[in-house]
């Protein structure tokens, strides 16, 4: 059986397990760097020695990218086109990738769809690939600032991704049990933040407080919240792709297993346009598209 695997949108770790583990097939072809070298025809035999090689290790070794022209009907009609030379074709992504299999699939292309995303917000799924990759990687890095932060009586942002999703933030903030969290914009109560790192200064401690991305820049929140103190008090930390790049943790090379071992199932049994996903307690559930 002849398979082709892409990824799609942003790196997750997790990835390079699953890419290992479809490798058992003996006819596996990947798109390079997701939509775009499905459409561009950038096919090529994957690798088994390199797949085994970096199975363990974060990012994706056959290359992903968001690519917009996708949706444009010129180029998605190229990449259905490639698409139907393979018996199935594999898509690892987030929503937006979700899509873009599920146009493949109304369109005779044999889909399967996986959720890898950090930001953990696909939907219809309580887990996405490389989520608690991410989140260890943000307690790692709150964990390991904090004593210096606490040494001098400081306060620390701590901007973790998520896009426009607060799952990382929650359970970072959760997990180092942070004293303050910005999930939305509505949080950003600078009096209460003010109060909150003076009140803890005059008992001597640090303040740690984390922030999702894109809600305002950490510098200038910092800059704000500075204004009401003699010193700079407020520091910054863009944990940023530290939470991409750090090694998979063995819970999210579990949970990759059992996503990959579920795709292999699927594509022996020719059981094909389908979502392979996640519930709450880890266990899969697969959708029709």
């Amino acid at each position: 059986m002849k398979i082709l695997i892409l990824c799609s949108g942003g790196d997750a770790p997790g990835m390079n397990r699953f890419i290992y583990n479809l490798s058992k097939f003996n006819e596996v072809y990947y798109a390079r760097a997701g939509f775009k070298g499905l459409v561009e025809g950038d096919i090529f035999p994957l690798d088994k020695n390199e797949a085994k090689k970096f199975k363990d290790e974060a990012g994706a070794i056959i290359l992903s990218s968001r690519y917009p022209k996708f949706q444009e009907r010129k180029y998605f009609f190229k990449g259905v086109k490639n698409a139907k030379d393979f018996d199935a074709v594999i898509v690892l992504g987030g929503n937006g990738s979700f899509h873009g299999a599920k146009e493949l699939a109304e369109n005779e292309v044999n889909a399967i769809f996986v959720p890898a995303t950090i930001d953990n917000d696909v939907e219809n799924s309580s887990y996405s690939i490389g989520f608690d990759s991410a989140v260890s990687q943000g307690v790692y890095a709150v964990k390991n600032s904090m004593p210096s932060i606490n040494a001098f009586c400081q306060a620390c942002l701590f901007e973790v991704m998520g896009r426009k999703c607060s799952e990382i933030a929650k359970e970072v903030s959760k997990q180092v049990s942070a004293d303050y969290t910005i999930c939305e914009e509505k949080d950003l109560k600078f009096k209460a933040i003010e109060k909150l790192i003076k009140e803890r200064r005059n008992k001597f401690l640090g303040t740690s407080i984390i922030v999702r991305e894109n809600i305002m820049p950490i510098s200038e929140i910092a800059e704000r919240l500075n204004n009401s103190f003699k010193e700079e008090v407020v520091k910054t930390q863009v944990v940023g792709r530290l939470q991409r790049g750090g090694k998979p943790t063995n819970k999210e090379l579990s949970l990759v297993n059992k996503f990959s071992d579920a795709v292999i199932s699927l594509v022996k049994s020719k059981n094909f346009n389908k979502q392979v996903l996640m519930d709450e307690n880890y266990n899969i559930k697969i959708l029709d598209f």
